[in-house]
């Protein structure tokens, strides 16, 4: 049984437009961690919008992230996070020694059908299963 002390993991997604993958991984990992850990999203140029066919290839697999919107990170955030997973960033992505950072190398899908965006998707459901077995959490699906 968890004391109310215990702290839950905490991972923040970051991309450069925070409408893609980034937006993919906080919907799955919300989905597969449910209430046993917490996860933030955020770009160094976040867009106007979610990537259309991001929300569409995600609503395929039943998870609804049309009410997310792309935001800016900022340190508090990076800084509070357990686990920081870059995608895409590169050199914008911002670092403070000692966090645990992860690079995932995924296709950007901006710009992309939902045919090429699929493909992403399950891959970015895959690297957040084993992200949440490192951490220790049980997928709730």
């Amino acid at each position: 049984m968890n004391d109310v002390t215990d702290a839950k993991p905490t991972v923040l997604f970051l991309c450069t437009h925070n409408a893609g993958r980034s937006q993919m991984a906080l919907g799955y990992f919300n989905h597969l961690a449910g209430d046993h850990a917490v996860a933030w999203s955020g770009g160094s140029e976040p867009a106007d919008e979610i990537n259309p066919a991001a929300v569409a290839a995600m609503a395929e697999v039943g998870i609804d992230i049309s009410r997310e919107f792309p935001k800016p990170w900022t340190d508090e955030i990076v800084r509070a996070a357990d686990v920081v997973v870059k995608m895409g960033c590169g050199d914008t992505c911002p670092f403070f020694p000692g966090k645990r950072y992860e690079n995932w190398e995924l296709p950007d899908p901006a710009g992309q059908g939902i045919d090429a965006v699929r493909p992403i998707r399950d891959e970015v459901e895959a690297r957040v299963r084993r992200l949440l077995d490192e951490l220790g959490i049980e997928p709730t699906v």
